[in-house]
């Protein structure tokens, strides 16, 4: 599982909440003003995930404006790339920032530099959803002859491209940190930067100029993300995917000739994942594994449970029956727990930990 960082309003009482957010914000490596119309029904709640050098922090807040003075440029400056993700039911953004005063909402991407002065305000007084990213500048690759500053506060789309692309992988890794472990981080930032130079050089219309290793990994994300989404489908296979990417079955094997699986162990490693996520889950306890297994992409009972057996140690309904005993077990000792009024172990933010803020 990916270490993380929790800072909440929720543990603070109402009147002091805004303040103490603010002082938050002011030890970031990257200091705003914050204000409020709203104060005194101000929340906040955000998550924070080191992957190298960068950083992804999951946010819920409340209506509120962040401003990045000349001031505060001068007192700190980490020079970073920032990106918001907005996720569908946020509040929409306005953005002042380098030569764009733009309106975003979900879901979409925009870009601000923590060189360059900027604002961000809510709109209207609905609560901001998103996934903030963080990327030290100087390990982007230059793109010669394109300005980098015209992409500044520029709306970017969440769902086609390159965008479409980070907006997957930002949701992959802020909602199922468990699939990873902390090893992962610097290999997960690796990627996350790829697909940031890969979005900057779309919308520079510059993706030739990107270092072959950076638009070879990018590549490979694109695969990856069109063999998540087509999973169900028992006729994905190497060949199919090469199609779908223009590409010869001998060049897709050569492209993933550097990762930890084949593409075929990865259509099966990610079908059997998926199968047995649905097995432990009580939601899915009266459905049947074979229509468990088929909606996964398999299409014979036998052949599921040989390679279910080989992956895990046991046959599927065994694995079935051990994850929900342990789990209602668990749920049980929960709720007696809570019975006798005993404590319960909750997140909370480190001391000294880094504060990422919505805006910048």
């Amino acid at each position: 599982m990916l270490s993380e960082t929790v800072h909440r309003t929720d543990d603070i009482p109402v009147a002091e909440r805004l303040d103490w957010w603010r002082e938050l914000m002011e030890q970031t490596i990257a200091p705003m003003e914050v204000t409020s119309e709203r104060e005194t029904e101000f929340s906040a709640n955000q998550r924070l995930l080191e992957l190298g050098e960068s950083s992804v922090w999951p946010t819920t807040v409340g209506p509120s404006r962040y401003r990045r003075t000349e001031r505060m440029i001068r007192r700190s400056d980490p020079e970073r790339y920032h990106l918001t993700l907005l996720l569908p039911g946020s509040a929409p953004l306005r953005v002042i920032h380098g030569e764009h005063d733009d309106l975003h909402d979900a879901p979409g991407v925009y870009v601000i530099d923590t060189s360059v002065p900027s604002e961000v305000r809510s709109v209207g007084d609905g609560v901001l959803v998103g996934v903030g990213v963080e990327v030290p500048k100087v390990l982007l690759p230059a793109v010669p002859g394109r300005r980098t500053d015209s992409l500044l506060g520029l709306p970017m789309s969440g769902q086609n491209g390159f965008g479409g692309l980070l907006a997957q992988f930002l949701l992959s890794v802020s909602t199922d940190t468990d699939r990873y472990r902390p090893a992962d981080a610097g290999r997960l930032g690796t990627v996350l930067l790829d697909l940031v130079s890969g979005l900057f050089a779309q919308y520079l219309d510059a993706d030739r100029m990107l270092p072959y290793d950076t638009r070879r990994r990018n590549l490979v994300v694109r695969i990856r993300a069109f063999i998540e989404r087509h999973l169900g489908d028992p006729r994905l296979t190497p060949g199919t995917v090469a199609a779908a990417h223009h590409l010869s079955t001998r060049q897709l094997h050569r492209l993933f000739e550097g990762e930890a699986l084949t593409v075929a162990s990865l259509i099966r490693h990610r079908r059997l994942e998926r199968v047995r996520r649905d097995l432990a889950d009580p939601a899915c306890r009266t459905t049947p594994i074979h229509v468990i297994a088929a909606r996964s992409g398999f299409r014979a009972t036998a052949h599921f449970s040989r390679a279910f057996r080989a992956e895990y140690g046991m046959p599927p309904s065994e694995y079935r029956w051990r994850a929900l005993e342990v789990g209602a077990l668990g749920q049980a000792c929960v709720a007696e727990n809570q019975r006798h009024d005993a404590p319960l172990p909750e997140a909370s933010g480190m001391p000294g930990a880094r504060v990422a803020v919505f805006g910048h």
